[in-house]
């Protein structure tokens, strides 16, 4: 693995979404941007309806679908798992826990995640990785709303707080398009394809936004656990159950680089809705994505072998 290797294979595909990302940065710093207005717009329209259009425009067969979509829930549970037993032996508080849970369980896997997928493994990778982004997606939506919920909520009005996530709707609404092979009228489909297009270059620029926003936390050791798990243990992980799944070209390629990425943007939108620990959530997605170079370039060139 020759360093010329790492170059070309970090100029090439993930300088371009570092770039984008910059100027959202630029942005909040100079015309100071609200990220949480931003959030709830991505949050309440832009992420549902790309996960509704790549529900609907996804070709592959049930069977592989399936192999990825189990893939993720496995992945995503024992990431869970790993950090509860960590964080209850080092005696975190549960505020500064279920904020972790949240930064470690949940990947970027959408705005960083699937333009990294596309530039390093081309179009047939995408569609895998478009399963696992809407599979981690729904969970971040269902599971993790209920977890960040849990923070200060018990769990029966935490459970009624799930029915106010859109991207569910999104969800519900492309399953039975499919099923009823309902053919939309042209201008919302032309619509919901310029949301979906708009998608992702939106969320890396409220990606910049959000990190002129970051405040350290104190709780160093509930930073640096998420961290550690997210970037350097997740990967590990994810190329182990890839071994176990069966997972071989393209769908191991999409599956272990989107296990693989920080933590997702998304997780600072949970912390300010849930009233968690935002300081500590922004600073584990702040320094993930800022230190996730140096763990994906080397994993791009391994998964590209």
């Amino acid at each position: 693995m020759s360093f010329s290797v790492l170059a070309s294979t970090f100029a090439n595909n993930i300088l371009p979404i570092i770039l984008l990302s910059g100027a959202g940065f630029a942005l909040g710093k100079l015309l100071h941007v609200d990220p949480r207005s931003l959030g709830r717009v991505v949050f309440y329209v832009f992420s549902p309806v790309l996960i509704f259009d790549l529900l609907i425009h996804n070709r592959l067969e049930l069977a592989e679908a399936a192999i990825v979509i189990t893939f993720a829930l496995c992945f995503i549970l024992t990431m869970g798992i790993l950090t509860l037993l960590v964080g209850t032996f080092l005696k975190l508080e549960r505020p500064a826990l279920v904020s972790i849970l949240i930064t470690t369980m949940f990947a970027n896997t959408g705005n960083y995640g699937l333009p990294l997928v596309s530039f390093a493994f081309g179009e047939q990778a995408l569609s895998y990785a478009g399963v696992y982004f809407i599979t981690t997606t729904l969970l971040f939506y269902t599971f993790g709303v209920l977890v960040a919920s849990l923070g200060h909520m018990d769990f029966k009005q935490a459970l009624l707080g799930l029915f106010k996530v859109p991207a569910l709707y999104g969800v519900l609404l492309a399953i039975l398009i499919n099923i009823w092979r309902v053919e939309m009228p042209v201008p919302v489909a032309r619509a919901v394809e310029l949301a979906a297009d708009g998608t992702i270059p939106l969320m890396l620029i409220l990606l910049g936004v959000q990190l002129t926003h970051v405040e350290f936390s104190k709780n160093q050791r509930a930073m640096q656990l998420s961290v550690s798990l997210r970037l350097l243990i997740a990967p590990l992980i994810a190329l182990l159950f890839a071994a176990l799944f069966g997972l071989q070209g393209f769908s191991r390629q999409a599956s272990v680089t989107e296990a693989s990425m920080p933590s997702m943007v998304s997780a600072t939108v949970l912390a300010t809705e849930y009233n968690l620990d935002s300081r500590l959530v922004t600073a584990v997605v702040f320094i993930s994505t800022l230190l996730s170079p140096f763990t994906l370039t080397p994993l791009l060139v391994f998964l590209g072998r």
